[in-house]
């Protein structure tokens, strides 16, 4: 057992806090409650879960605010692309700050800058007729903040638990971002009617407050840094030299990009889904609801792999992951009763994160500490920057045919991906 392993002993207080949450029932290594026995882990865990549910809230508001403002999904497309696009331009950028520069200091920052321009946006918004290109730019500077923070994040979970209870600090991780998933556009579609798109904005702005809390009050452990005065284009791209070296890595790499690029366009194209193919009103909560549903799946999806397969290798997960998804979207793209919509969105949304949440613990558990936050900014490139892409594709697509036809072809695509996703061969351990 290493330091960073053992419980702290400094406080009392988090020691009644550590019985607490260990119980007497002896915690199995690996676990979602092993993780949460890590004292800086709690804490920064929940503050992020606080400021996620913020940012859900703006989320699916800003997507709904973009389709009922120009009734376009190719502006819709647009507005995604602002929002993640940051995450394949500059994401890069953010993972090697992450291996170089203090990660408490930096994730303070990114904080701040996107509760700055959060607040900016609640005033853009305001009179019901923003500029629309200001918008979009306000957005993607937003989408610049998430850029850095995404990477960072991700490099220091692993540092805060070590790698024994790595899987259960990776599946609480999904599992806080999809459970705000869930609580963020319920709140967001009742917020929404009754104050409009700028009081959710502003709203969103202080939940960033929580994380800089929450980062202030632990100490975070020390790593290995790289030199930034070294740093070109070999070191800022040092993920793909990893990548280029590991078979295990690129696979990885590989089916999140295509699944994230091809399969994932209608988690962006919402509220073309709600309002096309069921009927539902953007500016409801029962648009909030469906996205809900989505949300609530893919949590108890992520948090089904630290708790009920804990037990279950996750390299061999994926594929069964995949087919599912492939199995619960064709019919969320076929079906139009709204009484579907629901439960459909529910188990496409489970079957959606036990496969990405099966595959970064492959990947992170595969990963040394000191290239961690470069290979994750590949990662997040892959998540999050190739979806803005798909729906910049999309947009146009789904105008000349309609957004049946996109899902269809992205549930095509996840069974295509199974042929690839047995990552056992390629020696996963995990």
């Amino acid at each position: 057992m290493t330091i960073q392993d053992e419980p702290s002993r400094e406080h009392p207080l988090e020691e009644i806090q550590d019985s607490l949450v260990d119980g007497d029932v002896p915690l199995r290594p690996g676990s979602a409650r092993a993780a949460l026995r890590h004292r800086a882990f709690r804490i920064v865990y929940f503050g992020a879960f606080a400021s996620s549910i913020g940012s859900w809230m703006q989320n699916i508001v800003l997507a709904a605010y973009a389709k009922e403002l120009t009734d376009s999904p190719t502006f819709v497309g647009v507005i995604i692309f602002a929002q993640l696009g940051p995450m394949l331009l500059i994401t890069p950028f953010g993972g090697l700050l992450a291996d170089a520069v203090d990660r408490r200091r930096l994730l303070i920052v990114a904080q701040l800058e996107q509760m700055a321009m959060s607040l900016v946006l609640a005033l853009l918004v305001v009179n019901g007729d923003p500029n629309k290109w200001v918008l979009v730019a306000v957005v993607f500077a937003i989408g610049m903040g998430q850029a850095i923070n995404a990477p960072t994040w991700s490099a220091i979970v692993p540092t805060l638990v070590g790698r024994r209870d790595l899987p259960g600090a990776i599946s609480l991780n999904s599992t806080q971002m999809n459970g705000s998933r869930v609580i963020g556009p319920a709140i967001g579609g009742v917020l929404f009617p009754v104050f409009g798109p700028a009081g959710v904005f502003v709203v969103n702005a202080f939940t960033y407050l929580a994380v800089i809390v929450a980062l202030l009050k632990v100490d975070l452990p020390k790593t290995a840094r790289t030199s930034l005065r070294a740093a070109g284009w070999r070191q800022l791209l040092g993920g793909l030299e990893v990548a280029r070296r590991d078979p295990l890595v690129r696979r990885t790499l590989v089916l999140l990009a295509t699944f994230s690029l091809v399969c994932l366009t209608f988690v962006g194209q919402m509220p073309v889904v709600a309002e096309d193919n069921y009927g539902l009103e953007v500016r409801s909560f029962a648009y909030g609801a469906l996205y809900a549903l989505f949300g609530l799946g893919a949590m108890l999806g992520s948090i089904s792999l630290g708790t009920i397969w804990s037990d279950r290798p996750k390299a061999a997960m994926t594929k069964w992951a995949l087919l599912a998804f492939a199995g619960f979207l064709a019919p969320f793209a076929l079906f139009t009763d709204p009484a579907f919509a629901f439960p459909l969105a529910f188990l496409v949304g489970f079957a959606y994160f036990v496969f990405i949440t099966s595959l970064s613990t492959v990947l992170q558990h595969d990963l040394e500490d000191h290239e961690r936050g470069r290979v994750m900014a590949l990662w997040f490139m892959g998540f999050g920057g190739t979806v803005p892409i798909g729906n910049l594709i999309a947009g146009p697509i789904i105008e000349a045919t309609s957004i049946t036809a996109v899902m269809l072809v992205g549930a095509a695509m996840a069974v295509v991906l199974t042929r690839f996703s047995d990552l056992r061969r390629l020696g996963s351990k995990v």
